[in-house]
């Protein structure tokens, strides 16, 4: 099975900022957010990227009273192509509150399927919830303080791609703020609010990661 990962550590000793931020202790490891969808094949010669199953990145942040998980994978697309909701792909953040980078102490499991025609998702594993949150995708699902989302977003990223190859090649600033490559770009995501009094382990550093992994075969 080949493992998608990203890697996103929150430091304890910040939890009172709503912000996100990286632990100075521990390095962070980062899919480019163009990566997708070339990173996961299907085959071992590579010529059938995998994309629901290619993670692109891993957000991570507190709040007063919750830490909020994103998690986009088969994209940037173009916001005319179809959602990729793909039934036999197994998607997992892991969490480790135990202040090492160890196996996780938490894992959040979700999984897409169809109502006929109509796709929905299932989440596993939040803390702070007793039991699977099941329900149409594009819909706020809640149970107690936790809130999950999954479905196709705008990509949130600005930036003049074009710009920044033209600078590299030339030497020459020609970024404009004017132009943005991921204009009219979407991501499939997952977003996840729960309470962090469910996830902490006192002043522990969390690490959050994902994988996925595929139902009938090896990715």
């Amino acid at each position: 099975m080949r493992v998608s990962r990203t890697w996103v550590a929150l430091a304890g000793a910040v939890l009172a900022l709503p912000v996100a931020f990286l632990s100075a202790d521990y390095s962070t490891r980062a899919a480019d957010h163009l990566d997708p969808p070339t990173r996961t094949d299907k085959d071992v010669q590579g010529a059938h990227p995998d994309v629901p199953a290619d993670i692109a990145d891993v957000f991570a942040w507190y709040t007063a009273d919750s830490i909020v998980v994103i998690l986009t994978f088969a994209g940037p697309q173009p916001n005319t192509m179809a959602p990729f909701y793909d039934r036999d792909v197994l998607y997992t953040i892991n969490i480790s509150n135990a202040g090492a980078r160890t196996d996780p102490e938490i894992q959040i499991r979700f999984r897409f399927g169809f109502d006929g025609q109509s796709p929905g998702v299932q989440f596993t594993g939040i803390p702070g919830t007793t039991g699977p949150i099941t329900g149409p995708v594009q819909t706020v699902l809640t149970q107690g303080n936790v809130k999950a989302i999954a479905g196709i977003f705008q990509d949130p990223f600005f930036f003049d791609l074009l710009g920044f190859r033209e600078t590299r090649s030339t030497g020459t600033l020609a970024i404009r703020n004017t132009r943005d490559f991921f204009r009219d770009q979407n991501d499939t995501s997952v977003v996840i609010e729960m309470p962090r009094s469910a996830v902490l382990n006192n002043n522990q550093p969390l690490d959050i990661w994902a994988t996925t992994a595929r139902f009938g075969g090896n990715l």
